[in-house]
């Protein structure tokens, strides 16, 4: 074989396919169980069915994002809720601490005062 006989032979497997594709599409046209009418229907029929599927499923999907931040928005209050009584606890700890260390500087203080005197007389 040249390499003349082998783009022949594609041209010709080509050209075969494009017939028999149109040879095809022809005799389903010609052999229709049902008229243009008909099938111009059908296909309305199913774009309204089709239609209305969608409609359904983004409804469910809204309805699903709604109940997802509903949850969302509760368990930001949950947490908002849980830190504000964190914060008023460290809050009451940090100011129970200061006046432990007031407290004890005082009597540190005293205690240091009644030593000098003591060491003065």
């Amino acid at each position: 074989m040249t390499n003349n006989n082998g783009g022949s032979e594609i041209g010709a497997f080509l050209t075969g396919f494009l017939v028999g594709g149109l040879v095809g599409a022809a005799v389903a046209l010609l052999f229709a169980p049902q008229s243009g009418e008909e099938t111009r229907e059908q296909i309305r029929t199913k774009g309204i069915e089709l239609r209305d599927r969608a409609d359904e499923e983004i409804k469910q999907m809204r309805e699903k994002a709604e109940k997802t931040l509903e949850e969302v928005r509760a368990q930001a209050e949950q947490i908002q809720q849980r830190s504000k009584e964190l914060l008023e606890e460290t809050r009451a700890r940090v100011s129970g601490a200061i006046e432990q260390g007031v407290e004890t500087a005082r009597k540190t203080r005293e205690s240091l005062s009644g030593k000098g005197a003591e060491e003065a007389s």
